[in-house]
């Protein structure tokens, strides 16, 4: 087990080594820091000036290691937009992001989980085939334009929900949650479902699948033989053993969830590191896209950690066989 641990985090920092790598390449390739921070009417005197302040007249990998550092760190440096500390700029959207992911992680897994199982345990009824369609319609469909659709349905047509906003929040040190108010309730609804649905879909396809491939298993046919009961084979035995892939798919869709709620944050202008990612490109803030890279990785890399730990957990089958192997 600790040999396992310890070639997973030789595996997660070869990773962050490389991302940083091509975080610190946007600084190279996409415009001069210089030039965005003291304009183009600038002397060449004020320019060698600057360059000499932030380490740039140095090597190239001094610069890198000097970025690695500070990136390790948590520091970025300024944006070259708002002028601030990137550190404070991302620390301040980032409970909005992890709120709006959470919520839609946990929305997809309550609906999608109840909906797959019945899609494999009633196939062939119309609310079964029902489920199936709406599932294509849910992958098919673009996140943008379900959230427009959300928004002209139940807040310009109904009027039910906000269409922008993170609603009133509660200041907790320096986190802040929209979850602890009704508000806050109110203002993450319609981007939450945006969020989830393709989530909720892919869920109710995959349990489906695998449920119905475990109903077929040996093991089900002899439970089946001993006369144990129908909900004791579905839920005792099937669907644990079909838990085991869908915690891989939803580990790592609660990463996608967070790296890719950019749409979802600018259609309904959240708050979020994903909304101020897309800023930062619009105005190549390349501190901010540098580090919303590297935050990015990090995240993906520790889910993935904790999935594989999971595994250990879910199924003995990895500690026998990892205990064989040595």
């Amino acid at each position: 087990m600790l040999a396992f641990i310890l070639r997973r985090l030789i595996q997660a920092v070869m990773v962050m080594v490389t991302v940083a790598f091509i975080a610190f390449m946007l600084f190279q390739y996409v415009g001069d820091p210089v030039v965005f921070l003291l304009g183009q009417d600038a002397t060449p005197e004020q320019i060698r000036s600057l360059r000499a302040d932030l380490g740039l007249d140095k090597p190239f990998f001094v610069q890198f290691w000097h970025f690695l550092v500070n990136a390790a760190q948590g520091e970025f440096g300024l944006s070259l937009r708002q002028g601030a500390k990137v550190s404070r700029l991302m620390a301040e959207r980032f409970p909005a992001t992890l709120e709006l992911a959470l919520v839609a992680a946990a929305l997809a897994l309550l609906v999608g989980v109840p909906m797959g199982v019945y899609a494999a345990l009633q196939r062939g009824t119309f609310i079964s085939q029902a489920f199936m369609t709406l599932s294509l319609l849910g992958v098919s469909l673009p996140t943008f334009l379900i959230g427009i659709l959300l928004i002209l349905v139940f807040a310009v047509t109904l009027g039910w929900f906000p269409s922008f906003g993170r609603g009133e929040v509660v200041h907790i040190g320096w986190w802040t949650s929209g979850l602890l108010t009704a508000k806050g309730w109110h203002h993450i609804t319609l981007p939450a479902i945006t969020l989830a649905i393709f989530q909720l879909t892919l869920i109710m396809r995959l349990v489906r699948a695998e449920m119905l491939e475990v109903l077929r298993t040996d093991y089900i046919k002899f439970a089946r033989a001993r006369g144990l009961s129908s909900r004791a084979i579905h839920f005792g035995h099937a669907l644990k053993n079909t838990l085991v892939p869908v915690m891989t798919i939803t580990g790592l869709q609660l990463g996608g969830l967070i790296a890719f709620a950019i749409i979802t944050e600018t259609v309904f202008q959240w708050p979020g590191m994903g909304l101020l990612f897309i800023q930062a490109v619009t105005f190549a803030d390349i501190p901010v896209m540098a580090a919303y890279l590297c935050l990015i990785a990090l995240i993906f890399v520790v889910i993935n950690l904790v999935v594989d730990l999971l595994y250990f957990v879910v199924d003995p089958r990895l500690r026998v066989g990892h205990a064989g192997g040595h």
